[in-house]
C-alpha cells in the first residue's frame, strides 16, 4: 500500500570501483545500512568492506553519510570521516571501493511502513507520557508526521550542517518535535537572587519620595 505521491528529492549510490560489480543503489528515506552482511539494505561483498561498513540517511533532500565503527573507513575527499554531508556528484570509499552520489528531483510513492504499532502510550500522574517502546522512559518528543511519542532512545538522530541536530522517525522518517514544544529556560538562582535583593531598596527609595 502507498500513500499519494509527491515531488521528492532521491538519491541513488553507484559502486564505481573495477574490482567490484556494478552497482546502483536506490535511496529510501531515512537510513539506509550498507557493508558485506546481507542482512543491510545495501549488500556489498569486498575484503575491505565491515559487516555493517556505514550508513547513508536521506532526509530534508540531505544525503549523510556516517561510518559504523568500521575497520578500514569511510573517506570523504580522501579524509576519514565519522559523518559528513555529501552532495550530488561526489564520491565517497568504503574501505578501497568507491561509491558515486547522484541525486534527481522526481515524482515517488512514499511507501507505508508495514511496522507493527506499539500499545498507547501510559499517562502519569503529571500528565507526561511513557515512551510505548520503552515502558522505563519518558516519551520526549512527537513525529510531525504520524504523531507517534517517542522517547530519546526511539530516534535517529542525524547532525545536520552548521552542527544543529536533527530527530528523525523510526517509522517514517520526518522529524520528531518536542512535545509541548521548547521548554522555557528556568531562572539562574543568581538572577532570583539578585530580583530578590533589589526589593528592599525600591521600597526605600519609594518611601523617601
Amino acid at each position: 500500500m502507498t500513500k499519494p505521491e509527491k515531488p521528492a528529492g532521491m538519491a541513488t549510490l553507484v559502486v564505481q570501483s573495477n574490482d567490484v560489480e556494478h552497482q546502483v543503489m536506490e535511496l529510501k528515506l531515512g537510513v539506509n545500512r550498507l557493508g558485506r552482511s546481507p542482512e543491510n539494505d545495501f549488500q556489498i561483498e569486498h575484503p575491505t568492506i565491515s559487516a555493517t561498513h556505514c550508513e547513508v540517511v536521506l532526509a530534508d533532500g540531505e544525503v549523510i553519510v556516517r561510518d559504523c565503527d568500521s575497520t578500514n573507513g569511510t573517506f570523504v575527499g580522501g579524509e576519514a570521516i565519522h559523518e559528513a554531508r555529501l552532495s550530488a556528484g561526489q564520491t565517497f570509499s568504503m574501505g578501497d571501493v568507491e561509491i558515486l552520489v547522484e541525486t534527481t528531483d522526481v515524482t515517488v510513492a512514499i511507501p507505508k511502513f508495514d511496522v507493527p504499532r506499539p500499545a498507547p502510550p501510559v499517562v502519569l500522574a503529571d500528565g507526561s507520557l511513557l515512551c510505548p517502546r520503552h515502558p522505563k522512559m519518558r516519551a520526549t518528543h512527537q513525529c510531525t508526521n504520524c504523531r507517534e511519542v517517542l522517547c530519546d532512545k526511539c530516534m535517529h538522530h542525524m547532525r545536520r550542517r552548521g552542527g544543529k541536530l536533527l530527530d528523525l522517525c523510526p517509522l517514517c522518517s520526518h522529524k520528531c518535535e518536542p512535545i509541548g514544544g521548547e521548554k522555557k529556560k528556568k531562572k539562574s538562582l543568581l538572577g532570583l537572587l539578585q530580583r530578590t535583593t533589589k526589593l528592599p531598596f525600591l521600597r526605600r527609595s519609594r518611601e523617601a519620595e
